[in-house]
């Protein structure tokens, strides 16, 4: 694949986490008025955007690599701490989410509910981390 190709995949993958973000906040209002359909909609909707941006993110990865920070001095351990907290909640949301999901669709209400909240500000957090960072990335701190 082309580098041109290529390059429009951190914006791509920038807003599916926005688009994740929006959902998720939608969904949360949805539950928060007892609007039980909707809210399994949305969530589903949030669940499909967040593993379309895994594949295109993985994807992306895998063809161009790792583009290194440029950013200097007090910017580097701001950029990394986000980055970080980032990365480590990333992957310990995967099985919070899977397991927030199968007891929701299953109607494991009080299941859910343990789990959901937890969920919920922590796949939030990566979402709107994740637009953070690009932004930081690509278009604030190049350098």
């Amino acid at each position: 694949m082309q580098a041109t190709t290529l390059s429009y995949f951190p914006a791509i993958n920038a807003t599916l986490n926005g688009t994740a973000a929006l959902l998720l906040v939608t969904a949360k209002r949805f539950i928060d008025r007892r609007q039980i359909e909707a809210h399994k909609r949305t969530m589903l909707a949030a669940f499909s955007t967040s593993v379309v941006f895994l594949v295109c993110y993985l994807y992306y990865h895998a063809h161009a690599g790792v583009l290194h920070f440029a950013g200097h001095g007090w910017r580097r351990p701001v950029y990394f701490t986000l980055l970080t907290s980032h990365t480590l909640l990333a992957v310990t949301i995967v099985p919070l989410i899977l397991m927030s999901l199968s007891r929701g669709l299953k109607r494991q209400d009080a299941r859910h509910l343990k789990i959901a909240p937890l969920t919920y500000w922590l796949w939030l957090y990566v979402s709107v981390t994740g637009v953070v960072i690009y932004y930081l990335l690509y278009h604030l701190w190049r350098g």
